[in-house]
């Protein structure tokens, strides 16, 4: 069984990645933010923490981090798929391999949780640096898959 995906499908399929992408990049921004009020929270004293603690950012840190998990998961088999399906191959570049270790550098960063509610600071430290790196290279990422939007719009 075949099954023929329309041509305006395939074409516009291919603007999905990048949207979402730029989406989770100001997302994965607005995590660090809620990330360093949770350890400005950890380290302060007095009214200064219950003020601190009444913000819940620990909460929607940990919320906000499993959405840019499951998302950026999602998207970056999406994106694969779509390349595949209008090419028929993947294009093994490094914005490819990049986007491929992001996805590993997030799931690790998420896998250290349980360890950190538990009190690990050797997990804890780990984890802001998967994650500063992942937002580094996240922004490396939008700049070169605007190239790649750039180089898809001027074959259309």
């Amino acid at each position: 069984m075949s099954l023929e995906i329309p041509a305006s499908v395939k074409v516009w399929s291919q603007f999905i990645h990048p949207v979402v992408m730029w989406v989770l990049l100001v997302i994965s921004l607005y995590a660090m933010y809620l990330g360093i009020q949770v350890q400005r929270t950890r380290f302060a004293e007095g009214e200064t923490k219950k003020e601190l603690i009444k913000g819940r950012y620990n909460i929607r840190h940990y919320q906000i981090g499993s959405l840019l998990l499951a998302l950026m998961v999602v998207a970056t088999v999406f994106a694969m798929g779509v390349t595949y399906i209008n090419n028929g191959k993947l294009f093994v570049s490094p914005h490819l391999l990049v986007g491929l270790t992001m996805t590993a550098l997030i799931a690790t960063s998420a896998a250290l949780s349980p360890l950190m509610q538990k009190g690990n600071d050797f997990a804890r430290y780990t984890h802001i640096f998967l994650n500063v790196v992942l937002v580094g290279l996240f922004g490396w990422q939008a700049v070169t898959g605007m190239e790649i939007v750039q180089r898809i719009i001027s074959k259309m």
